[in-house]
């Protein structure tokens, strides 16, 4: 008789089984993290930069300092679009996001041009790519295109922290964070951006929504006379900012609230004022302050604005609790004055803007706030504080704004800006 056969199967000692799974987990950690490592080398991250150079034979002009300058802007503009086409036809002009001059110093014989770049790339090309920046600017500095004269020897440049980017361009006027550049088809406007009107307040009286108004400086805001006919006392008022009007964003307790001396209570002309904060406002990316226009400054009738607030979707209608915006255009006195408009209300210091044919237009609670204009650069400038008008969005009743550069040198006197 056959006795079944038990095969005895000789079982792996524990020890050698943990061994062997670290051992596979080693190699896997190990295989993963360079995986990791690689990925990550090649993965994009955002580069800025900040340098200078200086552009020859320039006769000294204190003006070129001045940031809202026509010197500045001039000057800017050609140094800015030189760059743009520098890198747009670079071999980096896939890793290029922004270029901008940020500051003119003027000198004896020459400016000194001082500017902000932005690049992607991968991490591991970093050094790569900020040789091939400088390579690229020093090539446009040796090109002599038009009439200046630049030197490719006097060119710096290095890394800046995003933080120090950040820093750098929002101590400067007008300037937004990259926003989508599409005009949403206040009323019949659109929802604002997180951070697209950075210098948009809204001036609140006992916590409530009242009036918008513009921020100008680190402690001052341009706003509407008529926002005070109620009550003067700064006490009843504070300021803040973002999007959204509840709840305040980053706010500010008011000073000191300074109304033109020519305003009239119940009467449209110079309605117009300052508030003085109490604190200074630290500025960031979605909270800082506009550009104020030279007093000579002419912005002409079809020029596009921009009016934003949270005032009234409709007359007498509700109110949003988003920031809104509407694309209008400036509208020349004469047409607004005539008969079937305001038959003659509309005085030098005033600016109409808007349609004729009505729809878009400031409402109320809107009042105080900015009408704002880009620059040849996509700097904004603030053109008029929303003032009156008869009632919103009627058929030749457009709004009507006190005009800025009419009171540039009244603002000056008040604020030293």
């Amino acid at each position: 008789s056959c006795r079944p056969v038990t095969a005895s199967r000789a079982s792996l000692p524990l020890w050698l089984i943990v061994l062997l799974v670290f051992g596979v987990l080693a190699i896997l950690g190990v295989t993963i993290g360079l995986l990791v490592h690689f990925l990550a080398l090649k993965e994009n991250r955002t580069y800025y930069y900040q340098g200078s150079f200086n552009v020859l034979d320039i006769p000294y002009n204190r003006d070129y300092e001045r940031e809202t300058s026509p010197e500045n802007n001039y000057l800017s503009k050609i140094l800015e679009t030189r760059m743009d086409d520098a890198f747009q036809s670079s071999s980096i002009y896939r890793q290029y996001i922004n270029s901008q001059v940020i500051t003119l110093v003027p000198d004896s014989n020459s400016v000194t041009a001082h500017i902000w770049l932005v690049f992607k790339g991968p991490w591991s090309m970093k050094e790569n790519t900020r040789r091939r920046v400088e390579n690229t600017l020093r090539q446009m500095l040796r090109g002599h295109a038009g009439s200046l004269t630049t030197d490719p020897n006097s060119l710096r440049l290095q890394e800046i922290s995003k933080a120090d980017a950040e820093k750098i361009i929002n101590s400067r006027c007008g300037r937004r964070a990259r926003m989508s550049a599409t005009h949403d088809r206040i009323r019949g406007g659109s929802t604002a951006q997180e951070g697209e009107w950075p210098w948009q307040a809204s001036l609140k009286k006992n916590g409530r929504h009242y009036c918008g108004a513009s921020l100008v400086g680190e402690r001052h805001l341009l706003t509407a006379a008529h926002c005070f006919q109620r009550t003067k006392n700064p006490k009843n008022y504070t300021v803040s900012f973002g999007t959204k009007v509840t709840p305040p964003y980053m706010e500010h307790y008011v000073e000191q609230i300074i109304i033109h001396e020519g305003y009239i209570e119940g009467q449209h002309h110079d309605d117009i004022a300052v508030l003085l904060l109490t604190e200074k406002v630290s500025f960031k990316n979605d909270v800082h302050r506009v550009c104020l226009p030279e007093a000579t400054e002419i912005f002409s009738p079809g020029e596009g604005v921009v009016i934003t607030g949270w005032g009234a979707l409709s007359y007498d209608g509700e109110y949003p609790v988003l920031l809104q915006k509407a694309p209008i255009k400036i509208i020349d006195t004469n047409t607004c004055n005539a008969k079937e408009a305001y038959y003659g209300m509309v005085q030098d210091t005033m600016l109409c803007a808007g349609y004729m044919e009505g729809n878009i237009d400031a409402c109320q609670g809107d009042s105080g706030g900015p009408l704002v204009h880009p620059n040849s650069r996509n700097i904004w400038y603030l053109v008029g504080v929303v003032s009156w008008g008869d009632e919103c969005g009627k058929i030749n009743k457009p709004g009507v704004y006190a005009r800025v550069t009419a009171y540039r040198d009244w603002i000056a006197s008040k604020t030293g800006i």
